[in-house]
C-alpha cells in the first residue's frame, strides 16, 4: 500500500497562554521537517546515496537537482540531469517512499561525488557542509564564475524583504521556515522556496531554474535569514552577482563574497541595508 506523500506542513493541538494567565486551545501549524536521501546514477553506475537532509517537503525535485548544481557535480548544459524521480526500491518502508529521491546524470559527474561526500554524509536542516572531509573542501566554492550584468541598486535592497515576506505562504501559516528567491536587478522575483533548512530554500531556487533548463546565474539571491558562508559559496557556484539577508553575515561569507566578487548585503529591511563586499 503506498504512503501518503508528506505535505509542507501538519496540525497540531497547542494551548496558548497570554499574559494575563488566560489560556486557549486551538489548531495551529507546524512546519513539516522530515529527512530527505538523494542518491547519484549516471550510465553505468549504480545509483548511491550521495547526501541526506533534513528538509520541508516539497519541491524535493528541485532541491535535489539544486544540491547538485551547487556541488558542482554538473554544469548548465542542457540535459545534464537526465532525470528526477522518487525511488521505487522494494525494499524501501512505505514511510520512506517520497523520502528519497534518484538524481540521474547524462553522463559522469564533472568532480568525484565522494571526494567531498562520502555514502553515509548527512546535513541537519541548518547546516550546508556537514560531510565535508577537510576545511580545504569545506571551503572551496565548485564551478564560481562572476556575474557580468546589472546589480540591485541600494534603493532595490531596500524594498526586496518586504516582496519576499509577501511571497512566504508557509511561513505565514506556521512561522517556522526559512525563504529563498532569485530576483532581477531591478528587484522582480524569478522563484521563491521556502524550507525549514536555510541551505535547502537555496538548493530549491537553484534547482528550479535548473529542472526548467535555465541558468541560476540571476543578478541577486535573496534569503530571509542570516548570510553564513555555506550561502555564499552556493550563490557563487550558481553564478549569482550579489547576495541580500535580512540577516547577519558572518567574518567568513564577507572574505568569500569579496573573493569571488559577490556584492553581499546585510540586516536588509525597509530601513536600512548594510553593504559588506
Amino acid at each position: 500500500m503506498s504512503s501518503r506523500r508528506p505535505g509542507p506542513s501538519v496540525r497540531t493541538r497547542v494551548t496558548e497562554t497570554f499574559a494575563d494567565r488566560s489560556q486557549r486551545g486551538h489548531e495551529d501549524r507546524l512546519a513539516t521537517e522530515e529527512p530527505l536521501e538523494v542518491r547519484l546514477t549516471w550510465p553505468g553506475v549504480a545509483a548511491a546515496r550521495v547526501w541526506v537532509t533534513m528538509r520541508t517537503p516539497g519541491h524535493d525535485f528541485e532541491l535535489a537537482a539544486g544540491w547538485v548544481r551547487h556541488e558542482g557535480l554538473v554544469d548548465d548544459a542542457p540535459g545534464a540531469i537526465a532525470r528526477v524521480a522518487y525511488c521505487t526500491d522494494a525494499d524501501l518502508a512505505p514511510e520512506q517512499e517520497f523520502n528519497v529521491v534518484t538524481v540521474t546524470l547524462a553522463a559522469p559527474p564533472l568532480r568525484d561525488p565522494g571526494h567531498r561526500h562520502t555514502a553515509l554524509s548527512a546535513g541537519s536542516s541548518a547546516c550546508g557542509v556537514c560531510g565535508a572531509d577537510s576545511v580545504a573542501d569545506a571551503l572551496a566554492v565548485a564551478g564560481a564564475r562572476p556575474w557580468a550584468g546589472a546589480l540591485p541598486d541600494p534603493a532595490v535592497v531596500l524594498a526586496l524583504p518586504d516582496r519576499l515576506r509577501g511571497s512566504q505562504p508557509l511561513f505565514e501559516r506556521t512561522g517556522g521556515v526559512h525563504a529563498a528567491a532569485l530576483v532581477t536587478a531591478d528587484g522582480d522575483l524569478l522563484v521563491v522556496r521556502e524550507d525549514v533548512g536555510r541551505h535547502n530554500a537555496v538548493d530549491k531556487v537553484t534547482g528550479a531554474q535548473v529542472l526548467d533548463g535555465r541558468s541560476p546565474a540571476a543578478a541577486c539571491l535573496l534569503v530571509s535569514g542570516r548570510a553564513g558562508f555555506e550561502l555564499v559559496q552556493k550563490a557563487a557556484s550558481a553564478g549569482v552577482g550579489s547576495l541580500v539577508a535580512v540577516g547577519a553575515p558572518t567574518s567568513l561569507s564577507v572574505r568569500l563574497a569579496r573573493e569571488h566578487s559577490l556584492a553581499l548585503w546585510g540586516f536588509a529591511s525597509t530601513d536600512r541595508a548594510v553593504r559588506y563586499a
